[in-house]
């Protein structure tokens, strides 16, 4: 169900199961865990995840499963966070392109990509109220981060799915681009990101993730930026971004 391409020092990752949404069961997070494993051991310097089919990915494939039987904490715990934070993680910047439903598991993988380009008429929300179950992957942060208290336990209550376009008017993703545009656009997007300042990238990437999670005020953030910009004058790039500049030429960056 998972294919992975490398090329170019970028990473294709493909959600490929367009009969099912690209639902994913304990056997397909372990395949996409393993698709990002390789790519990190490469050292690609852009990554980027699709769905294949009419929707990005509609959540869990909850197929046969029975709820006096299913191993929640085992898919939940087990499989599905860890794989998130190997996602969140991922030392090179990573780009979704998103369409159609992206509910439940399918939201849980765009949170854990640093920039999410969604269709325009793609399907974010929660539609769980219909099972009787819990919004899960992350959604609750993002939404009340993003919408406040409110709007999450109205989406949540009503089952509400937010268009692409709504979504990222709201602050919850990149960029919304028409439908048949998203997928050459994030393409693009990672192409050029893997010919630039990878350490800068991942710089930036970390301290973005201490501001949401540690809640990093102004004058601590900055502290930080100081610090590490010291750290980033002894690369290669950062030398090679001064000497291109003052050459007057585009730079030539190595990720090193």
């Amino acid at each position: 169900m998972i294919e992975l391409t490398i090329a170019d020092d970028v990473a294709d990752v493909v959600l490929n199961a367009p009969d099912k949404r690209n639902a994913l069961d304990a056997e397909a997070l372990r395949e996409l865990d393993a698709a990002y494993a390789e790519a990190e051991q490469v050292r690609v310097r852009a990554l980027v995840l699709h769905g294949e089919g009419p929707s990005f990915c509609a959540g869990r494939d909850i197929a046969g499963v029975d709820p006096a039987t299913d191993n929640v904490p085992g898919y939940l715990d087990g499989l599905l966070t860890p794989l998130l934070r190997r996602m969140s993680a991922f030392p090179a910047p990573t780009f979704a392109a998103a369409h159609g439903a992206c509910l439940g598991v399918g939201l849980g993988l765009l949170i854990a990509t640093d920039v999410v380009y969604i269709a325009e008429s793609a399907k974010i929300g929660s539609p769980f109220a219909a099972l009787g179950a819990l919004l899960d992957s992350g959604g609750h942060a993002l939404f009340v981060d993003r919408l406040g208290a409110h709007r999450t336990l109205d989406l949540v209550y009503t089952g509400r799915l937010l268009t692409g376009a709504e979504a990222v008017a709201a602050g919850l993703f990149s960029r919304a681009l028409p439908d048949d545009e998203v997928l050459e656009a994030t393409h693009a997007a990672a192409t050029a990101a893997a010919h630039g300042p990878t350490q800068a990238f991942l710089a930036s990437k970390a301290l973005v993730t201490r501001i949401r999670d540690e809640r990093l005020a102004l004058w601590e953030s900055m502290a930080v930026e100081n610090a590490v910009q010291e750290a980033l004058r002894g690369t290669a790039d950062y030398r090679e971004g001064f000497a291109a500049f003052a050459q007057k030429r585009a730079p030539r960056f190595t990720g090193l």
